[in-house]
């Protein structure tokens, strides 16, 4: 009589499962990265403006922080619900969740970024001929993009986690896979899935660390 497999005889860990759910597997990493990439890029989008201006304007400082710390309070499962009317069991629910929980971090980096360009910098730029606009886009923005790239990284390996919850609405990328684990008692299957959103989320941090390097080659320089 044959010897049971890893997964007849339910192991952790189980080189069967990953040969046989190899394309399951996939779509779920593929699915998570989608989802990822595209809340933190439109949270990036959105939370450009606003820092800059809570930064222009002290009177929408308080509003704009405010708001975002508001909505980075709600937990995940009630948020998820309270967006359920307007955009229903779909990834767009995932996706405007994520949004708003990276907002606070982006938003405050954004501004923390402008904020810590030295005046002196500012005054040389306004006396050489600099208007308003370039002195944002030619002065501020690129000194400022250390604090932007480090709201990136930290917005970045908190969405990879927080996408996971997307699982209770059947879009959760490697969280489906956990949550489907979690009910069946498929331990290969739970740890499987645990460590590629661990794995994404260092990949993610590594890779945008890199990024950041490249742009910011003055950051090297001074070291």
């Amino acid at each position: 009589m044959a010897e049971p497999g890893c997964l007849q005889r339910n192991d952790w860990v189980c080189g069967e499962y990953l040969t046989s759910r190899s394309e399951l597997i996939v779509d779920a990493t593929v699915q998570h990265v989608v989802l990822t990439v595209v809340s933190v890029g439109i949270g990036l989008l959105l939370a450009l403006p606003l820092g800059v201006l809570a930064f222009r304007y002290r009177r929408a400082r308080s509003w704009v922080l405010g708001t975002s710390t508001a909505l980075y309070t709600i937990p995940s499962l009630a948020m998820f619900s309270l967006l359920l009317p307007v955009t229903g069991l779909t990834a767009t629910t995932v996706v405007v969740g994520l949004v708003l929980y990276s907002l606070t971090i982006l938003v405050r980096n954004v501004l923390a970024g402008l904020q810590a360009v030295p005046a002196e910098v500012v005054e040389s730029a306004t006396g050489t001929g600099y208007g308003r606009r370039s002195l944002l886009l030619r002065v501020q923005l690129p000194l400022a993009l250390p604090a932007l790239f480090a709201g990136v990284r930290i917005a970045t390996v908190s969405t990879v986690a927080l996408t996971t919850v997307g699982a209770i609405l059947g879009n959760g990328g490697l969280g489906n896979l956990i949550y489907s684990g979690l009910r069946t008692q498929f331990q290969a299957e739970v740890l499987t899935a645990t460590v590629l959103v661990v794995a994404l989320a260092v990949l993610a941090d590594l890779a945008l660390l890199g990024v950041q390097r490249v742009v910011t080659p003055w950051q090297r320089s001074a070291r």
